[in-house]
């Protein structure tokens, strides 16, 4: 690894980067975590109300979780160009990959609560797979532990509320 923290492969042949390391990095990595935690309460608190609201307060509360799943969808996107113009030659799979996540989400929150909420899920679970895979070339396998975490109670929140809805 050059001191620029670009590696090249010489299996693959593609150059990756491995993201700086702060010097607070503990802080930081802290942070990240509270961060991405206190992002899973609209995903519970939504499937929760999901269940026990009432009719009339039904419609804001599957809205809010969809609309909630698909920028969360989205941002695990956005993840990828973000790293992919960090290389001195953005990888083309990262950019299309970093793409299809929005366009998934956005059929997800288009669609009746009762079947958007699964898409949601289960493009949450998909970005997570993707992430298994490509994230160890981007640098960013410390993060996978969390990624499940997070990846999976909001996907289960979703097919909650999917199953409330």
């Amino acid at each position: 690894q050059a001191e620029d923290g670009i590696r090249d492969s010489s299996v693959t042949g593609v150059q990756t980067c491995a993201l700086p390391i702060y010097e607070n990095h503990r802080i930081n990595h802290r942070m990240a975590h509270r961060l991405g935690y206190a992002g899973l309460i609209p995903f519970i608190l939504g499937a929760v109300l999901v269940w026990v609201v009432s009719d009339e307060a039904y419609p804001y509360v599957t809205l809010a979780l969809s609309a909630y799943g698909a920028v969360i969808v989205s941002f695990l996107g956005g993840i990828y160009w973000g790293v992919a113009f960090q290389q001195p030659v953005p990888p083309t799979r990262w950019l299309v990959w970093g793409v299809i996540p929005s366009l998934l989400a956005w059929v997800g929150a288009m669609m009746p609560p009762e079947s958007g909420m699964v898409v949601l899920g289960a493009v949450l679970l998909l970005c997570y797979a993707v992430d298994r895979r490509l994230y160890p070339s981007m640098g960013l396998s410390a993060w996978l532990v969390l990624r499940f975490r997070l990846s999976a109670v909001a996907a289960f929140s979703c097919f909650l509320g999917a199953a409330g809805a």
